[in-house]
This record gives C-alpha cells, sequence and structure tokens, in this order.
C-alpha cells in the first residue's frame, strides 16, 4: 500500500518517562522503554502520511470525516460510512401507507446470505432491487456468482411479510435546512449529500495521527492491516520508536550512553571517570567510589548499611509494646550519617561518576584509556636511503660461527610500553561503559575512549 505510517510515543508519556529518569537517577535500556510503549495502544500515537509521484500528488489519497476522526482511502467509502452511521443527523425516514401491490404472490426471491426479501422474480422492480443489494454489500463478488445465491421462497409467512412492506411507502426528510426537502430513494440521498454537505464533513488530507486505540478501532481493512503489520515489525525490533524516543528524552535534557558497546542507555548524566588522585572529594565520597569499585553488582541497600549501619533494633519490654509500635515508623527513617552518604551518592550519581541501573546495581564510570598515537609516515627523501642499507645489509657475508645465546639469568628483559597512569583495578564481570562515537567528547575528558592497538613489537637486531 502506498501509504507511510510510523509510530510515535505520546509526548505525556515520554514528558512523565523523563520525570521519573531525573527524579531517580537511574540508567534504563532504551529498547526496553519502547518495548513498554508499544504494549499498550495509548502509550503511542499512529502517523499517516500518503506518498507522491513525479507530478507531486498523491498515489494514494486519503479522506478524513470530520464527524468522527475515521480514515478512509475513497471518498465513496466515507460518503457511505456516513450514510450508515451518522444518518440521522443529516435525515429522517417517514414512512406512509400506499396500496399493496396487486396480483396474487405464492413465491418470492430471497438473498441466500443477507436473508433480504427481493420480491418476485417477475416483478417489475425486482431487478433493481437485486442490483441494489449487490453493489450496497457485496460488491466484491462478481455479479453472476451473488445471482446464483439467490432462492426462490414459497412460504406464505415470506410473502406476506413481502407484501406488507410493498404496502408501505419510505420517504426521506432532509434536517437543519428552511424549507422541508423529500426525497424518495437512497440514490437521492447520497445524491444530496454529496452536492450539500460532502465539502465541510469529507476532507482529502495528506498527514493524519491517530492514538493507538483508534487507529485499532478504524473501518477500513485495508487501514487496519497496514496498521498491524507495522506494530508487529516494531514488536520484533522496535528501531523506529526508539529513534524517536531518543529524540524526545534529548529535547528534555537527558543523555545516552552505551553498555558492553550493545546497549544503549537513557540516564541523567553520561559516565564520568572521577580521579581522586587529581580532584579533591570528601572522605565520604571516596568511601563510596572505593565500596563500589570492591563490591561488584552492589546495591544502593548494600552500600547506605555497609557504610552507615542501621542502629540494631532495642530489646523491648512486654509491657512497653503499645509505645514501641507507636515509634516503629521513626526507625524506618534513615539516620543522619545514612542521610550523608544518600546525599553523596545523589551528587555522584547526577555528575555521571557513578551510574545506578534500573536493576539497582551501582557501577562507577571507568577510567578512559589513552588515545593511540598516530604512526609516523616515512618521507619521500629517508626512502632511498633505507632501501640503500637493505641492500647492504642484505649483500653482507654471514658469519661461520654464530654467537652462543645468552643464558635466561643475563638476557635483557623487554621493554614495556610506557604507562602514563596507572589504571584502577577491573570489577570482575561489570558492564563497559562506553559513550557513542557520535557524542565523545575530547580524548583527555571523553569517559568512553575507543581501545587502544597493541603496541607493536620490536624488529630483531
Amino acid at each position: 500500500m502506498e501509504i507511510d505510517l510510523s509510530l510515535r510515543p505520546e509526548e505525556k508519556g515520554v514528558e512523565s518517562l523523563a520525570r521519573q529518569i531525573k527524579m531517580t537517577g537511574r540508567a534504563y535500556p532504551l529498547f526496553d522503554i519502547a518495548q513498554m510503549i508499544l504494549q499498550k495502544p495509548e502509550r503511542h500515537t499512529v502517523v499517516f502520511n500518503t506518498k507522491k509521484n513525479a507530478e507531486g500528488k498523491p498515489v494514494q489519497p486519503l479522506f478524513i470525516c470530520a464527524l468522527d476522526d475515521t480514515l478512509w482511502l475513497s471518498e465513496d467509502e466515507a460518503v457511505a460510512h456516513v450514510l450508515r452511521k451518522h444518518f440521522a443527523t443529516f435525515y429522517q425516514a417517514e414512512r406512509t401507507a400506499t396500496e399493496p401491490p396487486k396480483g396474487t404472490y405464492t413465491f418470492v426471491a430471497q438473498c441466500g446470505m443477507s436473508g433480504v426479501i427481493l420480491g418476485p422474480p417477475n416483478h417489475h422492480d425486482y431487478q433493481n432491487q437485486l442490483r441494489k443489494l449487490h453493489s450496497e454489500r457485496f460488491s466484491r463478488m462478481p455479479f453472476e456468482e451473488y445471482k446464483s445465491r439467490v432462492r426462490i421462497v414459497r412460504d406464505e409467512e415470506v410473502v406476506k411479510k413481502w407484501v406488507d412492506d410493498q404496502s408501505w411507502k419510505t420517504e426521506y426528510v432532509c434536517l437543519n435546512l428552511p424549507e422541508p426537502l423529500r426525497m424518495p430513494t437512497m440514490e437521492a440521498v447520497e445524491k444530496h449529500f454529496r452536492e450539500t454537505h460532502k465539502e465541510n464533513i469529507i476532507k482529502p488530507v495528506e498527514s493524519h495521527a491517530l492514538n493507538g486505540a483508534a487507529a485499532r478501532s478504524l473501518r477500513s481493512p485495508e487501514l487496519v492491516r497496514l496498521v498491524r503489520s507495522v506494530w508487529e515489525d516494531q514488536r520484533r525490533f522496535p528501531l523506529q520508536i526508539a529513534t524517536v524516543l531518543s529524540q524526545q528524552f534529548a529535547s528534555h535534557g537527558l543523555q545516552f550512553f552505551k553498555v558492553n558497546k550493545t546497549l544503549t542507555h537513557v540516564c541523567i548524566a553520561r559516565p564520568h571517570f572521577l580521579d581522586m588522585t587529581a580532584t579533591p572529594v570528601s572522605e565520604g565520597v571516596k568511601r563510596i567510589v572505593d565500596y563500589i569499585n570492591a563490591n561488584s553488582k552492589c546495591s544502593r541497600r548494600q552500600l547506605v548499611e555497609a557504610l552507615a549501619p542501621s542502629p540494631a533494633p532495642t530489646a523491648v519490654a512486654p509491657a512497653a509494646t503499645e509505645p514501641a509500635a507507636a515509634a516503629q515508623p521513626d526507625s524506618a527513617q534513615p539516620t543522619p550519617e545514612q542521610t550523608v552518604v544518600i546525599a553523596d551518592l545523589h551528587w555522584l550519581i547526577h555528575q555521571g561518576h557513578v551510574i545506578e541501573f534500573a536493576n539497582g546495581i551501582l557501577e562507577t564510570a571507568k577510567r578512559p584509556l589513552p588515545k593511540p598515537e598516530p604512526k609516523p609516515t616515512p618521507t619521500p627523501a629517508a626512502a632511498p636511503v633505507a632501501n640503500a642499507v637493505a641492500s647492504v645489509e642484505a649483500a653482507a657475508p654471514a658469519p661461520a660461527i654464530e654467537p652462543a645465546p645468552v643464558p635466561a639469568a643475563d638476557a635483557p628483559e623487554p621493554e614495556s610500553a610506557p604507562i602514563a597512569e596507572q589504571a584502577p583495578p577491573a570489577v570482575t564481570e561489570a558492564p563497559v561503559l562506553e559513550t557513542p562515537a557520535s557524542e565523545a567528547p575530547a580524548a583527555a575528558t571523553s569517559p568512553l575512549p575507543a581501545e587502544p592497538p597493541a603496541a607493536p613489537a620490536e624488529p630483531p637486531l
């Protein structure tokens, strides 16, 4: 289908999520949030856009009904929908008695699929009723095949019902007009609607947005199938909605980083290594960082209890049970020492020095690795000299006696590559945090640079 359909997170829901991330300071996987948004229709919006040809005209037009905000692929479908669902808004049907059909009828034709009585096949209006029912309700079926579904009924009650129906005449009165206008058939009603009301009720659009629940309840089968197909594709891999979600989060001031070079997380601050040897910090901050580095996958509760243990519950006499019960809510409050630890942890998280993941695990930002130095490129003037030296060495005769191997004890140790700074001990099984390359700052302050290549081995003498 020549219609572009996209899913977007609902704006108010994203605003609430961003406020929660800022409040808690935790880092959440971006694609997990996208899956959560897709779970319920009210959490996302469906946007329909028409495709245009080389002349700038829509390949597949879209029409919207202003009465109920439904979307349609053709104007005829929209008109039929209005006359079927909103008929009483514009017209009123009135039945008046008339003369019954003359003659004696012993059988009538009846639609085998809908049960509508069409009348005797020899009646003057039979062919009109047959073609009208086919065009209104079974237009997708070939007419000859539909005609074969019509059956002849000889039941007296069915024949009498048809005669009674023909004894009444139905007219349609136009509403909301200064002068009453009566029309004899539905064809005249449809013509009047197209001439009088269509321009104000049914309008062509190039783009239209519906919430997820309204998009799933559309009455156009083709559009419903398109919505279902796109939704299932996003459920398998929500790249489209995650891309829009990241833009919306960025507009709220949130940051992004990757864990183990794969999982993108959204948080209040990017990971930023805290060099406590170069940056003066309080003793409380140093204790928090040291504890997290020494205890892999620790949680906030474990950290607080380790650095500021809660007071042990005191033994209470049986007579003092009621006062103890009244004082129990106060014991759940953090102690002054714990409040200091929580405040220091809050500062570390909002500065990016500590990351608290959605599952409660705490992790410190890792020391950035130095960027590898660019290899010097040989100048063109030095190339002939190097070639001449190589040719002289190749022409020199090999010595007759090889030097004895140097004992292991006296062998010179190979020179190790210089290390600028001593890296902190790595935490086993800890996720590696990495900033996306498009957002990484300079090497001196980047928390997540790329890993340098190994130092080249020295050539043999």
